[in-house]
């Protein structure tokens, strides 16, 4: 009983050593995971708490004040609401597109590598270098569409001069960039899932349709999962395409969030209120995926 007793303080001795060795080893990421992740963001909603110094005229304390003049700024509104359209238009047909590309890869053919890296590349370039391949494409008179309403008689339209087409030519830049992107999760997914359902599909006599609906789909969750995260942050974060393609206009109807955003920083060195238009992002992105998790999660079938 005393051998027992006198061991008790060695093994909690030894159980704090791998507990203070643990969080040494972790330590270093932890220092930069605080110093430009959580620091950033809580430095973020201190200054949206404050006004713009300006003439020097020192900060001072507002509160609220630059939240509630978001609701006055009719740019700032119509930026919301271009970004969430754009977000419920792109981020379907991205996950979509892609899954049809995975699926249409994961077959054996013939030149199945180059037409994987035909869907992939697009994901490489540098966003500008795609926006200015883009624009060949949109420019008036002289761009492929236009040539392409030619050969019908039909007249030329100024694809990002118009309020009514530019930001869905955004879109369409969007899709085509990220699809290719998405595919590579798909397609791993896809090569993960046991050969042999297959085989007893098609021995039972199931379709392709069939397979897919009750088999590969449920099996495809988790990637769906992790795909419409990423697909929602990246609809929230553009930026240098809206600048090298549209520049917001015209009259705003192509203007991002974040393109106000970095617009009122660094344009009209309004730092609160773009501090004040971080959060609001930050809190739809945090929205976004929490309904995410608790909608898809549970149906998520995890191998």
């Amino acid at each position: 009983m005393s051998t027992i007793l006198s061991s008790m303080p060695l093994r909690r001795s030894s159980w704090w050593k791998m507990q203070l060795y643990g969080y040494l080893l972790v330590l270093p990421a932890l220092c930069f995971l605080l110093l430009f992740t959580h620091y950033p963001a809580v430095a973020t909603i201190w200054e949206s708490l404050f006004s713009a110094s300006r003439n020097n005229h020192p900060a001072h304390f507002v509160g609220l004040d630059n939240y509630m003049a978001l609701l006055d700024d009719d740019i700032f509104i119509q930026s919301l609401w271009n970004n969430l359209l754009y977000a419920l238009i792109t981020i379907p047909l991205a996950v979509i597109l892609a899954l049809l590309m995975a699926l249409a890869v994961n077959r054996r053919m013939a030149g199945n590598a180059l037409v994987r890296a035909a869907f992939f590349i697009p994901s490489l370039l540098p966003m500008i270098a795609i926006a200015n391949l883009w624009l060949f494409f949109y420019t008036p008179q002289l761009g492929l569409l236009n040539k392409l309403l030619a050969l019908f008689s039909l007249p030329a339209v100024n694809w990002l001069g118009e309020p009514s087409t530019s930001l869905y030519c955004l879109m369409a830049v969007s899709v085509w960039r990220e699809a290719g992107f998405f595919m590579i999760f798909y397609l791993a997914a896809l090569q993960q899932i046991d050969p042999r359902l297959s085989e007893a599909a098609q021995i039972e006599g199931a379709s392709r349709g069939y397979f897919f609906r009750r088999v590969q789909w449920p099996l495809l969750m988790p990637t769906t999962l992790f795909v419409l995260i990423n697909a929602s942050m990246n609809a929230f974060r553009i930026v240098d395409q809206v600048i090298a393609m549209t520049n917001g206009g015209p009259n705003n109807s192509s203007s991002l969030l974040l393109f106000y955003i970095y617009r009122t920083a660094f344009s009209f060195w309004d730092m609160p209120a773009a501090a004040a238009m971080t959060v609001v992002l930050l809190v739809i992105l945090a929205a976004i995926a929490l309904i995410k998790f608790n909608l898809l999660d549970k149906r998520a079938h995890y191998q």
